[in-house]
């Protein structure tokens, strides 16, 4: 039996299609059937072809379930280390309706008899992709219009929208094939250049910057791709470190040209913007937040706003401070960000206050849940290429010790958060147990008391407890709690201090 006519189903089956799509209320979805019989033919002929376009397509990407199935089939035996030819798998499809239809096992010898060559397989791969991708395209379009037609009360519009952002993202990288192997070369090359960044950067960091010196030189800086934890027990200035760490960062990026620092995204899902930016607008302007607050301002202070006001305008940080956003939503509004304004770092505010894609039910659920958010974060790391600082709260078991300074156990749910992060962070304050720890006056514990507050006074401590690519190890700050500013030890803050 000849190819065509052999072929003759399939091609009539088109020339229907062809004829039904020229009515406009019928549209065939987009396939090339010629492209599919090509790149199976050239792939029994050459099983060595399958290298080339084994991590480009999946048995789903065919249009023809029956082709479907012999890729799937070719696919098995390579893999068993087998030869996949018309004589191996006749006896798999001679029972098959669908290629009983086409003409039973010669369908498969007349695929391979009619390749000339396998030096197409590549372009006839590509073409399969684009049109499997041309039909996801179709199916999630008609998802959302069907979507958009029904009222729920568990699904707003905002949800859609964000839903199929989502999707489209998600489609988007299926269609990215990059990856796969890197020579040692091309690795030593791209470490030279980080460490040449490094040599020119101001403070030698291969990251963004901190602004923070000491912590900038323990930990090199924000580094793309890590999932940075930051936890603490309440009033120890998680928020603080976090917004002094975004704002230097970004007004560094204001500063250079972007040739340092980061272009900043900060999801606040405890504090509003307004406050968040009261806090920053505090630091800047050097005024107390209470103040501001209470309005205990002078006429000169408003010079300062100004002056404050005119800084902040350039510096790239955005704010989103919608409550109980979902690990999803946080997602799309990064990639959206990313692409509107540019995204160099971002920041989480904090990691308990987001939603996984379930519903909370028992602290089971809940331990899943937080696995499923730090495991989403690290991908969003991961795919925009970006450092990711997380702030977490810590368990009450801190307050049940004599030595307060956190531990990694002390994380709440802190298998998954202690796994995904790329470093964890603590954030302690001596100063703050003491004051609420004052014993009794003239005695010998007092005068002892005394000294250490001195000693603590105005001292915060970031500790790094884990650390993938460096040290471990902890970074004495000060920290002003009027202007809530975390700051390099050693600097002069008489003019800061109330």
């Amino acid at each position: 039996m000849s190819t065509d006519a052999l072929f003759e189903n399939i091609t009539g089956a088109q020339h229907i299609a062809h004829e039904q799509s020229d009515d406009p209320h019928y549209r065939v979805l987009p396939h090339n059937m010629e492209a599919e019989q090509g790149l199976l033919g050239a792939l029994l002929v050459n099983n060595g072809a399958f290298e080339k376009i084994g991590d480009l397509l999946r048995s789903e990407h065919f249009f023809l379930p029956v082709h479907q199935r012999i890729f799937t089939a070719i696919n098995q035996f390579v893999e068993r280390g087998q030869t996949a030819s018309p004589v191996t798998l006749k006896g798999y499809f001679d029972q098959d309706a669908d290629l009983t239809e086409l003409g039973g096992g010669r369908y498969l010898a007349e695929l391979a008899g009619s390749i000339v060559s396998v030096i197409n397989v590549h372009d006839y791969a590509q073409t399969i992709h684009e049109l499997f991708m041309r039909r996801q395209l179709i199916d999630l379009g008609e998802e959302i219009v069907n979507e958009a037609y029904e009222h729920t009360l568990d699904s707003s519009a905002v949800n859609t929208i964000e839903k199929a952002e989502s999707n489209l993202f998600s489609l988007a990288e299926n269609g990215e094939k990059s990856g796969g192997f890197v020579s040692l070369r091309d690795s030593v090359l791209v470490s030279i250049e980080i460490a040449e960044k490094a040599f020119k950067t101001k403070g030698h960091v291969t990251g963004a910057t901190t602004g923070l010196r000491d912590l900038d030189k323990q930990t090199g800086g924000l580094h793309p791709s890590d999932l940075i934890i930051l936890a603490g027990r309440p009033s120890m200035g998680k928020t603080a470190l976090a917004t002094n760490i975004a704002y230097n960062t970004a007004r560094r990026y204001a500063e250079t040209g972007g040739k340092e620092g980061a272009r900043v995204g900060f999801f606040s899902l405890e504090m509003s913007s307004d406050q968040l930016a009261t806090r920053i607008l505090a630091d800047v302007a050097n005024i107390s937040g209470h103040a501001i607050k209470q309005g205990d301002i002078k006429q000169e202070d408003f010079q300062n706003f100004v002056k404050a006001s005119q800084t902040l305008s350039q510096v790239p940080l955005h704010i989103d401070d919608t409550p109980a956003l979902s690990i999803g939503a946080v997602r799309t509004r990064a990639r959206r960000l990313k692409r509107q304004h540019g995204l160099d770092f971002l920041v989480i505010d904090y990691l308990q206050l987001l939603r996984g894609s379930g519903s909370r039910q028992s602290e089971s659920n809940r331990v899943q849940e937080v696995s499923e958010i730090t495991r989403g974060l690290k991908a969003i790391a991961k795919e925009l290429n970006i450092p990711v600082l997380a702030l977490s709260q810590l368990s009450r078991m801190v307050e049940q010790r004599e030595d307060k300074r956190p531990m990694l156990s002390d994380l709440r749910e802190s298998g998954s958060i202690e796994q995904d992060a790329d470093v964890v962070m603590f954030v302690y304050r001596e100063e703050y147990y003491l004051h609420r720890a004052e014993p009794e006056v003239g005695t010998d514990k007092y005068m002892q008391w005394q000294e250490r507050c001195e000693r603590a006074l105005n001292v915060g401590e970031c500790i790094i407890a884990k650390a993938r690519h460096g040290p471990i190890g902890t970074v004495r700050m000060h920290f002003n709690g009027h202007v809530t500013r975390f700051s390099d030890l050693d600097e002069i803050h008489d003019s800061h201090s109330f």
